[in-house]
């Protein structure tokens, strides 16, 4: 029995030994990737593919809405080039698509003439504004003694045109050169606010989109449909027209026939 009683603290020593010998984690090596570029053709089409997904990628955030289902993207990517029309032809699929970006649009536009209406009725409420019976709201940054352009006339100017939001998609000044052109060639807004302004002045039109691009916007532009448009202008000049030179009418030289003799 004593024999067995001194085993048991050499039997303890071991156990707790052993316990704290930490554990070594052997790091397997991931398997290789299967390689599925066996040959030229199957390289050029796994690049093309990664072509057209990179192109596609950066396209697709320009969809209205902004919203996408990827996986059904792809699917129906691979069941139309397999020429595969179970769920969906061609023209079927293109009326999906229009009706969705119709509708998308629409109801963006709608939330886009609801924000401009609301901040042209909050900045009306600002000191300083003014407003015509038009709608067109404006205030005098600079006041001035020179003549006020008509309707007709060329005007030189510098401007900055800037969304509800306050971001520039348009500015001579950055440009750093100044432009000209006629007021009966502009948006009504742009007309009617120009010809208050004495030269010399400058002022800052707050213009609605019935005076300004209407339901159409200018995308290209970066100018939304149903956009209210924010211009500081500066007028510089008024440019008149120079009359025609009067060019006199030049008459031809008398032909005088040569008298033919016989010899």
């Amino acid at each position: 029995m004593k024999k067995f009683s001194l085993l048991l603290p050499i039997a303890a020593m071991i156990f707790v030994g052993c316990s704290t010998v930490k554990k070594v984690e052997v790091q397997v090596p991931p398997p290789p990737p299967v390689n599925i570029l066996t040959n030229d053709v199957d390289s050029m089409s796994y690049a093309l593919g990664v072509n057209v997904g990179n192109d596609f990628a950066k396209n697709i955030k320009s969809i209205p809405g902004g919203k996408s289902n990827i996986d059904l993207l792809i699917k129906g990517f691979a069941t139309a080039m397999k020429g595969d029309t179970t769920l969906l032809t061609n023209d079927l699929a293109q009326s999906y698509f229009r009706d969705y970006l119709t509708k998308v649009q629409n109801k963006l536009n709608e939330q886009v003439k609801a924000d401009g209406e609301k901040f042209m009725a909050e900045n009306l409420k600002k000191e300083g504004i003014q407003v015509t019976p038009s709608g067109l709201q404006y205030i005098v940054l600079k006041s001035a003694d020179g003549a006020k352009p008509l309707a007709t006339d060329k005007v030189k100017v510098h401007y900055t045109g800037t969304l509800m939001d306050g971001k520039v998609f348009d500015s001579s000044v950055e440009r750093g050169e100044p432009v000209e052109f006629a007021l009966n060639q502009v948006i009504p807004g742009w007309s009617e606010g120009v010809q208050l302004m004495p030269v010399g002045s400058k002022f800052k039109f707050f213009i609605p989109s019935n005076l300004g691009y209407g339901e159409q916007g200018v995308p290209q532009a970066g100018i939304p449909p149903f956009s209210p448009l924010t211009f500081e202008v500066e007028l510089l000049d008024i440019i008149k027209e120079q009359p025609a030179p009067v060019v006199e009418e030049v008459k031809p030289a008398a032909v005088t026939k040569k008298s033919t003799k016989k010899k």
